[in-house]
């Protein structure tokens, strides 16, 4: 027989238009705990997705008469059921409606333990115990939320307001770099560093997510190249302001009232974690924030991943006959797919190809293994070294696409690099007088942040 709230639940959707259309899309067949829940809601269901109405109670008898499944005393529930789901109640919808919800949630969370316990006794061989945090989580996620899309017409109220609402960004820590993206990076955005073996695409994350954490944000590095402990080398050369090679000869107290001084000027945390070389791809990285966030209280505020061609795709197996295009494309996809997810940006990096490793202008040609990866992406640059710049202790970057400002702004320029601690820092602005792109007849105004004319058309003729 059917519960007091299931009976009310599903009188509501014979008799109440409006509270089928808010909690139908929620309700699974499967909350229900008896086979006559179950058939009911079904048939419910079926007549409301084929007729967009509630079903009546001729509607539903005939339909019952045609359940050729069930055992009689199924039948015979149905039947009891029945009479007391067609009599006319008073309903109200706001109170059964959050009722309802908080019903969904307590089944999702009893069947997702249900779940668990099978999969930890073994009586579930299709899915392994990693699978059991992702179970918990979503049924800990169940709710009812009515939004379905934007409104051109209705919406037009919060459109405005998301016109002038200032979007939050993660600062680079660097003049040019806040110039051309207009002051940061944004969240659900897949950032993409391009360059040549050994010019500095590891070096620039380690500073980049230095950086981040003394903003007080919190950091997650993932990297598929080295080993933990030398990401952490690195980031402790940029923080700890101490050659890498010197690291090993800090002796202890020294090295921790560095680090215990450096905790006290940040509030956030960095964890960095390894995976073996492609074998790792975004559903390795999802359990691993959900762990995190388990058994550390940890949420990122951005994902560094190092690097992007060496992940794995979560939709193709490796050593599937599939080409390299394909495949990089899919990583880049399933990447920025994590970004969108948990609303954070994530910065990764790419090979150039064997000539443009040494091209000193580099562009989305450029990029090895699959164009792809520039299709995807919402910002990408590429790093440039030479021996001149070498010398000079800088690096070039150049803009080569960007979804948050003109790109012909500031196309190229120069920051400086201090490879022994890991880090890039501003230069003199004498530095960029060479190197930035001017638009012919136009002049730079600093205070304005944009081009002016100097030049009028006004005795222009034909």
């Amino acid at each position: 027989m059917l519960s007091n709230l299931e009976t009310s639940i599903i009188k509501g959707l014979i008799h109440n238009e409006d509270y089928t259309r808010k909690v139908l899309p929620y309700i699974k067949n499967e909350y229900f705990e008896t086979s006559v829940g179950r058939n009911i809601f079904e048939l419910c269901q079926t007549h409301f997705s084929e007729f967009n109405t509630c079903a009546t109670k001729e509607t539903l008898s005939v339909a019952i008469e045609g359940l050729s499944n069930l055992t009689e005393e199924e039948f015979v529930g149905i039947g009891q059921s029945c009479e007391s789901l067609f009599e006319e109640t008073q309903i109200q919808t706001d109170w059964l409606t959050d009722s309802t919800e908080k019903w969904c949630k307590e089944r999702a969370v009893y069947l997702a333990l249900m779940d668990s316990i099978s999969i930890y006794d073994g009586s579930d061989n299709k899915r392994g115990t990693d699978a059991i945090p992702s179970l918990l989580s979503d049924a800990l996620a169940v709710s009812f939320d009515p939004h379905v899309g934007h409104d051109y017409l209705e919406d037009y109220q919060e459109r405005y307001d998301f016109y002038h609402l200032k979007e939050e960004k993660i600062s680079f820590g660097l003049d040019y770099f806040d110039k051309i993206t207009k002051g940061g990076i944004p969240n659900k955005t897949l950032n993409i560093a391009l360059a040549g073996t050994g010019v500095g695409k590891s070096l620039f994350m380690c500073s980049f997510a230095s950086s981040v954490l003394l903003q007080g944000k919190n950091v997650l590095y993932i990297t598929l190249e080295m080993a933990e402990e030398r990401i952490a080398e690195r980031i402790d050369a940029n923080l700890l302001n101490t050659n890498i090679q010197d690291i090993t000869e800090i002796p202890k107290p020294i090295f921790n009232t560095k680090v215990e001084s450096l905790q006290k000027k940040t509030q956030g945390k960095l964890f960095i974690k390894e995976y073996p070389t492609a074998s790792a791809h975004c559903g390795h990285f999802e359990s691993l924030l959900k762990e995190l966030h388990i058994k550390k209280d940890f949420i990122p505020d951005i994902i560094f991943i190092d690097y992007l061609n060496i992940c794995t795709s979560s939709r193709y197996k490796s050593g599937s006959n599939i080409n390299s295009y394909t495949i990089i494309k899919s990583i880049a996809e399933e990447l920025r797919g994590l970004a969108v997810k948990y609303k954070v940006p994530v910065i990764s990096a790419t090979q150039t190809t064997r000539s443009g490793s040494t091209n000193s202008d580099p562009d989305l040609t450029d990029t090895s293994e699959s164009f792809g990866l520039p299709a995807t992406a919402d910002f990408m640059f590429a790093l440039i070294s030479n021996d001149e710049l070498d010398s000079m202790g800088q690096i070039m970057v150049k803009q080569l696409k960007n979804r948050y400002n003109d790109k012909t702004t500031h196309r190229k320029f120069v920051v400086g690099i201090d490879r022994a601690k890991m880090r890039l820092f501003d230069v003199e602005q004498s530095a960029q007088n060479d190197i930035l792109d001017i638009k012919p007849d136009f002049k730079y105004t600093d205070e304005e942040s944009k081009f002016t004319p100097t030049k009028s058309f006004a005795d222009f003729q034909f």
